[in-house]
């Protein structure tokens, strides 16, 4: 099976829309399509967890397929939204200073896209 795992830092939610469309395209096809968010990406998720937000249908499908492995915990942190994001049941993660590390899932036999 391929293995995917997009590294999402883009807070734009326009260009969001891509990554959770995306994993879940690679999850109907058969294929293994993850999600760590990072950077900016972090505070999209008190948005999206509200339920009149544009993305909040796919978000929840996303999260209810296990698409969404974790957050940054240092860029949620300094963003304000480790609370928020640990709320919605997303681990914070960060082996590497505080930040997801992308060897480790490469280790895995992950393909790594940034986006």
């Amino acid at each position: 099976m391929q293995k995917t795992i997009i590294f999402a830092f883009q807070g734009n939610p326009l260009c969001f829309i891509h990554v959770l469309l995306n994993a879940l395209n690679m999850a109907n096809q058969g294929m293994e399509g993850k999600i760590i968010l990072e950077g900016e990406a972090v505070r999209l998720v008190p948005e999206m967890a509200q339920a009149d937000h544009f993305l909040h249908n796919l978000y929840s499908k996303v999260k209810e397929k296990g698409l969404l492995v974790g957050a940054c915990q240092a860029c949620s942190r300094k963003m304000g939204v480790a609370e928020a994001v640990s709320a919605e049941g997303i681990p914070l993660i960060g082996e590497m200073a505080g930040h997801p590390a992308m060897a480790e899932y490469m280790k895995q036999g992950y393909t790594v896209m940034t986006l």
